[in-house]
């Protein structure tokens, strides 16, 4: 058997074992849901929810090693950093923090990332879109 040809079979035995490994791609159930304004709502939706929310669309190139572990990855960070599905458990001075980081990522363009752009194009921002989540984040402070 030569050389090339081993290699290309190690390669698929190595993708055929990944798909063995599971990752835990259940969304947790949402208890209460944020009340937020429509059109705010409706953006978010759209651009941020996939990893921001327990509302996560799973797609069925989620699910396929090692793409799997790193959108999972992706979700679970994106979470710990900001979870609109716990936003109505949150005191006034957490939702100012919120209100400060949604506005910082969005002044910086750092929000939603490129690699999720690609595969998801209607996620990306407009200027007026940007423009009606930063007044809503503005609003959620106190000051």
């Amino acid at each position: 058997m030569s050389r090339a040809r081993i290699v290309i079979i190690s390669i698929i035995a190595v993708f055929i074992i990944l798909q063995l490994i599971p990752v835990n791609q259940i969304n947790p159930p949402v208890v209460q849901k944020a009340v937020l304004p429509t059109e705010v709502e409706s953006i978010l939706q759209e651009s941020c929810f996939d990893c921001h929310s327990h509302e996560t669309n799973w797609p069925w190139y989620s699910r396929i090693a090692p793409g799997s572990f790193l959108i999972t990855h992706d979700v679970i960070e994106g979470r710990k950093h900001l979870n609109f599905s716990d936003f109505s458990n949150m005191d006034a001075f957490d939702s100012s923090d919120v209100a400060d980081e949604i506005l910082e990522v969005l002044e910086e363009g750092s929000m939603p990332l490129s690699p999720y752009l690609v595969l998801h194009p209607n996620a990306s921002l407009s200027n007026s879109e940007t423009q009606i989540i930063m007044e809503w984040a503005k609003s959620l402070r106190p000051w």
